[in-house]
């Protein structure tokens, strides 16, 4: 039992460069765009497996490499390796408060040449874990309308306040509370009901500037629940997703996928 992975098979590879910054990006599919930000410590199997499920659901996937080695198990020392460099590393500020993330700016970029070059109204962009709020901070791009952020864990919660952090600037939630008021962008978020590292607190504080178009799915982590996640159970959409039986982390990715399509194939009015 286990979730779903996937290899680097079929994938295309390339630099992009955006913002200052160059990564390789890994692109499959066709349809309408989807960017799918990786979670630590980066571009997984497990990670892999849900790109995947998004081109078979119809998708353009492309998958920024912005840490990690591509195709790489996790192991908790490439894991632990992984978050030293990325808690130093000035482009994605992991304690900084009400803050402004180089890479976000990087991510915004790929969004517009994918939607550019692809069908439907714009892009979806998925965030997991340490890029979960990375996800809210693309839609200051207009043609990001469907984000999705799963288990957002950045800046790391270990004051009352960063808990409570949204995990953009002010600038940046002004921009999509307008976008909210004014255009109609929705936001989905998801996490694990008893899970420290993506803090219920930073849920409320997006509840409480989005208000409705901020839709919260919470799997029940706690003791005794039915799907029988440990008190650890982090990642939504991937490694504590099961297909059979499948669980609610199952749910959760069916309603990812058709919040996707929902919103970038809708006819415009």
């Amino acid at each position: 039992m286990a979730a779903p992975s996937s290899d680097l098979s079929g994938w295309r590879r390339a630099p992009f460069t955006g913002a200052g910054l160059t990564y390789d990006c890994f692109e499959k599919g066709e349809g309408p765009g989807g960017m799918l930000i990786p979670e630590i410590p980066g571009l997984t199997p497990e990670v892999l497996g849900l790109g995947d499920h998004l081109v078979g659901e119809g998708f353009t996937v492309v998958i920024p490499s912005p840490f990690g080695t591509p195709g790489r198990r996790e192991t908790t020392g490439y894991a632990l390796g992984v978050i030293a460099r990325m808690c130093v590393a000035k482009e994605f500020r992991a304690f900084a408060a009400d803050a402004e993330r180089p890479i976000t700016k990087y991510l915004r970029a790929v969004a517009a040449d994918l939607a550019a070059r692809t069908p439907g109204r714009g892009v979806g962009v998925i965030g997991m874990c340490f890029t979960g709020g990375f996800a809210l901070a693309t839609a200051v791009e207009d043609a990001v309308l469907a984000p999705v952020l799963s288990q957002p864990s950045t800046p790391f919660a270990v004051t009352p306040g960063l808990r409570r952090d949204a995990g953009v600037s002010r600038q940046e939630l002004e921009v999509v509370k307008e976008r909210t008021r004014t255009g109609g962008l929705c936001l989905l978020g998801l996490r694990f009901s008893r899970d420290r590292m993506s803090p219920a607190e930073r849920f409320t504080t997006l509840r409480e500037q989005l208000g409705d178009a901020f839709e919260v799915i919470e799997l029940d982590s706690g003791p005794g629940n039915p799907d029988g996640y440990g008190r650890t159970a982090h990642s939504v959409l991937t490694r504590e997703l099961r297909e059979n039986p499948p669980n609610s982390a199952v749910q959760a990715r069916a309603r990812t996928v058709e919040f996707l399509r929902q919103h970038l194939t809708a006819t415009r009015r």
